[in-house]
């Protein structure tokens, strides 16, 4: 279950970490995705350590918390623009807690993995 989970995420946040071109700071949120996709890709390849992706759960996990928005006035799916500052920072700390989330579930998954004997 975990190479599956690894490559599906792994092209996900390719993805996402393509459609940052347009935003107002796609500098800080291309290699954000793009790290998560890292990982996604070493653990499908079998070169990820469990220690390693917990590691950059509780990094994202803590980018979550700094990004939350001050008043939380949800995500607005349904459009496309945006009301307020508020809901953009919300719609970064979900990406953000996202990608923990990800990262803890392969590091669940990674651990419970017996090493590949060569």
């Amino acid at each position: 279950m975990r190479k599956p989970i690894a490559l599906v995420f792994g092209l996900l946040f390719v993805l996402f970490a393509a459609l940052q071109y347009n935003d107002p700071d796609p500098e800080v949120w291309i290699p954000i995705y793009g790290l998560a996709a890292v990982a996604c890709f070493m653990t499908w390849a079998g070169a990820a350590r469990w220690w390693f992706l917990a590691g950059m759960a509780v990094m994202y996990a803590v980018a979550t918390v700094y990004q939350w928005p001050p008043k939380f006035e949800g995500f607005l799916f349904s459009e496309i623009g945006m009301r307020s500052l508020n809901i953009e920072l919300a719609r970064e700390a979900g990406g953000m807690a996202l990608c923990s989330l990800v990262m803890v579930v392969l590091a669940v998954l990674t651990r419970s993995t017996p090493p590949i004997r060569r």
